[in-house]
């Protein structure tokens, strides 16, 4: 079978939610099929990964975007549509995809994001859209906590949205989510179709705490929080954290809490002038972070999907402390600890950082629960009879 894999970023290297996802999604396709990969560059160092793709692909196009946050939001008001449409919306990637699916031989197309949904031919092969998340939710949510003119703006963002994801859930052979909760909650708003969960999983080889990495020099009693520093949801997260639970914890303990992630927004790099607060940037390896931290923590108060910052911290053996909406996708059965507001999450780090006993114990539970549940072969292995490979195998055989 010869298959097109749209994704909004090269799906390489896996080192942020996003492409982490994506990258094994295609490592598992390309095991089944000939996967031509068109994909977008953020920066020039995305645009260099040609050759460290090429094991898994057939063919790879990569097209550097630099349409910037303003420019999409003027163009997206002035056509009726979604601003996080028009920032991806590019006619060379219209061309490329058009050209593909004209020249070769392609029976599918895997659709990695909501944003490539807009290159998606009308009809022909088969479609397995990867929603991810519910984006149309998220922007709800945003406009929640917004004042006005972002709070019409992030309204006018769900629903145009919404009515798009409904759009492409009617020509897609099967929708995808991160959880089952995400799942639902497009059912529940209206998205018809084959509607189905493929969670994320965790390299739990490369997230070992017995694996080869370099370690770093840490305080006792280090508090560690790791993703996109740029991303929103995280910015929001760190800053609560630094401002209203951080001094709850250090009332008890000398706590320090390093935030660890590229691309800190000046938000994040302004709470390195709290007492008690380090800023990273980009590390070259966050498993270093992880093995030093006494407790993680994923205070999101906004949150969608499985997070790969909890689930990479707890096969990494670390006792985690996170938010009700941080910990909602995640099967932990009680592996990690679960607080509802600011006291909840600074008891919850508090009393592990009185018991280290029992917080190594808890982190051991939490690898051990991973091991079993979030393997990404046994997360994977749906997607087979979704894209058609059993339906392929009979007819070669035949």
């Amino acid at each position: 079978m010869e298959l097109l894999f749209l994704a909004h970023r090269v799906p390489y290297p896996p080192n942020r939610g996003d492409k982490i996802r994506s990258f094994h999604l295609l490592k598992h396709l390309a095991r089944r099929a000939r996967v031509h990969l068109l994909a977008f560059a953020d920066d020039a160092r995305d645009a260099q990964h040609d050759a460290a793709l090429a094991p898994w692909t057939a063919s790879r196009t990569i097209i550097r975007r630099d349409k910037g946050r303003a420019r999409a939001a003027i163009e997206a008001l002035a056509r009726g549509k979604p601003v996080s449409l028009t920032a991806f919306a590019d006619p060379d990637m219209a061309h490329f995809c058009e050209t593909l699916c004209r020249t070769r031989p392609i029976e599918a197309i895997f659709c990695f994001s909501g944003q490539m949904a807009q290159y998606l031919p009308a009809d022909g092969p088969r479609v397995i859209m990867d929603f991810v998340d519910m984006d149309s939710a998220k922007f709800a949510g945003y406009a929640e906590g917004a004042h006005f003119p972002m709070s019409w703006m992030m309204r006018r963002e769900a629903r145009l949205l919404a009515a798009f994801e409904r759009k492409i859930a009617a020509r897609a052979d099967a929708s995808l989510f991160v959880s089952e909760v995400e799942a639902a909650l497009f059912r529940a708003n209206g998205g018809a179709g084959r509607v189905v969960a493929i969670e994320n999983g965790i390299d739990t080889e490369r997230f070992d705490p017995a694996a080869s990495f370099e370690s770093v020099a840490a305080p006792q009693s280090l508090i560690v929080f790791t993703g996109q520093m740029d991303y929103r949801p995280n910015v929001e997260a760190v800053r609560w954290f630094a401002e209203d639970i951080l001094p709850r914890i250090r009332r008890a303990h000398d706590a320090h809490f390093a935030i660890v992630g590229r691309n800190p927004d000046t938000v994040v790099t302004a709470l390195a002038a709290r007492s008690g607060v380090v800023v990273t940037g980009e590390v070259a390896d966050v498993r270093g972070w992880l093995a030093a931290a006494s407790v993680v923590v994923a205070p999101l108060k906004l949150a969608r999907g499985v997070q790969n910052k909890v689930l990479e911290a707890m096969a990494m053996a670390r006792p985690v402390v996170a938010s009700a909406a941080a910990a909602e996708g995640i099967d932990h059965d009680g592996t990690i600890r679960v607080g509802h507001d600011a006291a909840g999450i600074a008891d919850g780090v508090t009393a592990l950082l009185d018991d280290p006993a029992g917080a190594a114990a808890l982190g051991h539970a939490a690898r051990a629960r991973v091991i079993d549940r979030y393997g990404w072969d046994a997360c994977l292995a749906p997607l087979d009879a979704l894209m058609g490979f059993d339906d392929a195998a009979r007819r070669d055989a035949a």
